[in-house]
């Protein structure tokens, strides 16, 4: 064996630690919280408030994905009311090694929140589930981020308005008497109908699916990136292609790309 080649084969097992960490083993975690870290702060994913630093939750999506834990948007429920747009979410982490859930985490949205007054109907929903994954992932994961320096609460969750001392809250502005606020944004929220997500039955399916043998390490992970994004008419064309792909691979030696 050459020098080159011997060099390759002590080098291996380093090189394959730093692909995924593994949760039970305390000095692997460690080290995903100093990777963490770095990445956080490279990336700029991270908010001040009040002088502390609290993670985005494209940060806490990172920790999970290197512990193979991704998330699957179970709900996401309207509570709107006249006077009222209100969006509630729930997201479940699964593990991937373990086939688990592992975590879940609950989150509300309402344009009635400071600054979300013109808010679309779109908009609060999508907020209420970004929530709703950075609380699952703070259940399970909150000790991880703290290891990295950072507080254990995902920044979407801070109110930063409230977290402002009195003193330096200007005060509003007098509107003046013929002012009259847009209406445009509340007619628009009414006219965006709910994006009809992927049911917790089909993201079942989709992920037992990808367990399969025959359908490859990439394929699986650019899917499970994109389950969240989902709707049902491409959720059941997804499950239809997985299935037509393995069909055809169990029959023909030859492999055929399944598109995400």
């Amino acid at each position: 064996m050459t020098t080159e080649a011997l060099k390759t084969v002590k080098e291996a097992p380093r090189k394959a630690k730093v692909e995924s960490y593994d949760i039970a083993r305390s000095d692997e975690t460690l080290d995903l919280a100093k990777d963490l870290a770095k990445f956080i702060k490279d990336n700029k994913l991270s908010t001040t408030v009040q002088g502390k630093e609290f993670v985005n939750v494209e940060g806490w999506q990172y920790a999970g994905s290197r512990l193979g834990i991704v998330p699957i948007v179970e709900h996401v429920i309207s509570s709107s009311t006249e006077s009222e747009i209100r969006y509630q979410a729930k997201v479940t982490l699964w593990d991937m090694r373990s086939q688990h859930t592992v975590g879940a985490g609950f989150a509300v949205c309402s344009n009635k929140e400071s600054g979300k007054k013109f808010y679309q109907e779109f908009a609060i929903m999508s907020m209420a589930q970004t929530r709703a994954i950075g609380k699952a992932y703070r259940n399970c994961l909150a000790w991880i981020i703290r290891a990295a320096g950072y507080e254990p609460t995902p920044a979407e969750e801070m109110d930063y308005n409230t977290n402002v001392p009195a003193a330096a809250v200007a005060a509003p502005a007098p509107v003046p008497a013929m002012q009259v606020l847009p209406a445009e944004p509340a007619i628009a929220a009414e006219a965006v109908a709910p994006i009809q997500y992927a049911t917790a039955a089909q993201k079942e399916e989709i992920i037992r699916l990808l367990n399969h043998p025959l359908i490859t390490r990439p394929e699986k992970t650019k899917m499970l990136l994109n389950i969240n994004r989902l709707d049902e008419e491409r959720a059941t064309q997804a499950i239809a292609k997985l299935r037509r792909a393995i069909d055809e691979r169990e029959g023909s030696p030859a492999t055929t790309a399944v598109a995400a």
